[in-house]
C-alpha cells in the first residue's frame, strides 16, 4: 500500500511538472532540450570532441533561461478604460497602471495587452520603492462590435525565446463600439401619417375623442348617459367615442446579406435602425426593435422567428447593435415582417431597413404583412443613389445614402 501511495504521489508531482514545463518552455526550448542530451551522447560515443562542447553550451544557455523565468512579481497592475462606449470612429485609449509596493527597486518588465485580435507590448523601466508609472493604448475603432481588451499579463523570458512564462494580473474589459447615429426630431419619428392621439375608426364607449350618441344598450357605462338629449329625445341616450391610437413604432432591421449588397449597405442600415430608436426611446414612445433570426446549420427548414433587441435605454439598444451581423442564414425582411406582424401588437407605425439589393415586389411584400392600418416606412440603405423619396401603393420608400440623409427625408415625410 506504501509503494502504491508513493507510486501515485510521484506521478501526480511528476504530471505537475509536465504541466508547469509545457506552459513555459516554447517549441524552441523543447526542440533545445532534445538536442542537448543527442549532442553529449554522440560525442561520448563517438569521440567527438566538438559535438561535447556544442552540448555542455547548450546545458549553459538552457540553465540561462531557466534563471531568468525564475523568481516572484511584487508589482501590481491594473487596467482601466476610461471609456467602455464608444461611437464607430472615436477615438478609444486605456491605461495600464504599474506600481512597486516593495521597498526595494525592481527591474523593467514587458506588459502584454491582448485587444480584440490584435496585441499591444509594452516595455515599462524598473522601479523604485513606492513608485509607479502609467502607459497610454490606444483602442481601434474603426468597426462596430464589443472589442475584448485584456488580460494584461507580464512576460519573463529569455533572450532566445527558449522559455516563456505568462502571468495574467487583470480581468478582461470589454469595449462596446456603437453604430454610428444621428439626431432625428421627435417629431420625425412619431408624425409618418399616425400623429400620437389621432383618432381611427374603431368606435370606443369610453376616450377623448367624442364621435356621436346612441340610444342606451344594457352594460353601458350609467357616467357617459348624456341628460340633456336624452330628455329631448324621451329616452337615455349615451356618449359614442372613437378609439384614440396610440404609437408603438416598429423597427425592423434585416440581417440576410440577400438584402445588402455591400457591408457599408448594412453598417448604414445599422445606423439608420440606431439612429430610430434611439430617438423613439428618448421621446418616451413604445417602440419595438427587432432583427432577423438565424436558422441552423443543418436545420431542415428556416427557422421563422425575430430576435427582439432591448429598448429599456438607448445605451442597451445600442449594446445589442454592437453586436448584430448579417448572414445567408438570416431571414429576409419578408419574414421578418411577417412575424412581426403576428408577435407584436398595436403597431402603428413599421419601418423597414433594407439595401439596395431587396426589390419594389419584396418591400411590398413585407408591408400587407402588417395588420390593416399600420403605415409602413422602408428604408433603403444606398450609398450609390441619391436620396429620394416616393409612395408606393400603401407603403412610404425612403432612399439614404449616407446617415445624415435620414434626417431630412422623414422630415420631408411628415411634411407631406
Amino acid at each position: 500500500m506504501l509503494i502504491v501511495r508513493l507510486g501515485r504521489r510521484l506521478a501526480l508531482v511528476l504530471s505537475r511538472g509536465v504541466e508547469v514545463a509545457s506552459s513555459v518552455v516554447t517549441p524552441v526550448g523543447w526542440a533545445l532540450l532534445i538536442l542537448t542530451p543527442a549532442c553529449l551522447v554522440a560525442g561520448y560515443a563517438l569521440g567527438w570532441v566538438e559535438l561535447v562542447t556544442v552540448g555542455f553550451a547548450l546545458v549553459v544557455i538552457l540553465i540561462l533561461a531557466v534563471v531568468t523565468a525564475i523568481g516572484r512579481s511584487v508589482f501590481t497592475i491594473a487596467l482601466d478604460l476610461p471609456h467602455s462606449r464608444v461611437a464607430v470612429g472615436d477615438e478609444a485609449s486605456g491605461r495600464v497602471t504599474v506600481s512597486n509596493p516593495t521597498r526595494r527597486r525592481v527591474l523593467g518588465i514587458t506588459v502584454e495587452i491582448p485587444i480584440g485580435a490584435g496585441l499591444v507590448e509594452l516595455t515599462l523601466p524598473g522601479l523604485r520603492g513606492g513608485e509607479s508609472v502609467d502607459e497610454t493604448f490606444e483602442v481601434p475603432t474603426n468597426k462596430r462590435g464589443v472589442i475584448p481588451v485584456g488580460p494584461v499579463r507580464t512576460v519573463r523570458g529569455d533572450p532566445i525565446g527558449l522559455v516563456r512564462r505568462e502571468l495574467d494580473w487583470t480581468d478582461v474589459v470589454e469595449l462596446f463600439v456603437h453604430p454610428r447615429t444621428i439626431g432625428i426630431p421627435s417629431t420625425s419619428t412619431g408624425l409618418i401619417r399616425d400623429l400620437e392621439g389621432s383618432p381611427t375608426r374603431d368606435l370606443s364607449p369610453s376616450d377623448i375623442s367624442f364621435h356621436a350618441l346612441r340610444e342606451y344598450l344594457p352594460g353601458d357605462d350609467r357616467r357617459h348617459i348624456h341628460w340633456k338629449s336624452s330628455a329631448r329625445a324621451g329616452t337615455y341616450m349615451v356618449r359614442q367615442f372613437e378609439e384614440t391610437r396610440r404609437s408603438h413604432i416598429v423597427i425592423a432591421l434585416s440581417l440576410a446579406n440577400a438584402d445588402f449588397a455591400t457591408e457599408e449597405e448594412f453598417e448604414l442600415g445599422v445606423g439608420v435602425a440606431a439612429s430610430l430608436g434611439v430617438r423613439a426611446i428618448r421621446d418616451a414612445r413604445e417602440v419595438s426593435v427587432v432583427v432577423s433570426e438565424r436558422t441552423p446549420e443543418f436545420a431542415k427548414r428556416k427557422t421563422l422567428a425575430v430576435r427582439p433587441l432591448s429598448t429599456l435605454t438607448p445605451t442597451r439598444l445600442l449594446d445589442d447593435l454592437s453586436l448584430v451581423a448579417y448572414s445567408e442564414a438570416a431571414l429576409g425582411i419578408s419574414d421578418v415582417a411577417r412575424v412581426t406582424g403576428e408577435q407584436v401588437a398595436g403597431i402603428s407605425v413599421a419601418f423597414l431597413v433594407v439595401g439596395s439589393t431587396t426589390g419594389i415586389g419584396e418591400l411590398r411584400a413585407a408591408a400587407s404583412a402588417f395588420p390593416a392600418g399600420v403605415e409602413t416606412v422602408a428604408i433603403v440603405c444606398d450609398p450609390e443613389t441619391v436620396p429620394g423619396l416616393r409612395r408606393v401603393a400603401d407603403m412610404t420608400v425612403l432612399t439614404v445614402g449616407y446617415l445624415e440623409d435620414l434626417q431630412k427625408s422623414l422630415a420631408r415625410t411628415v411634411a407631406s
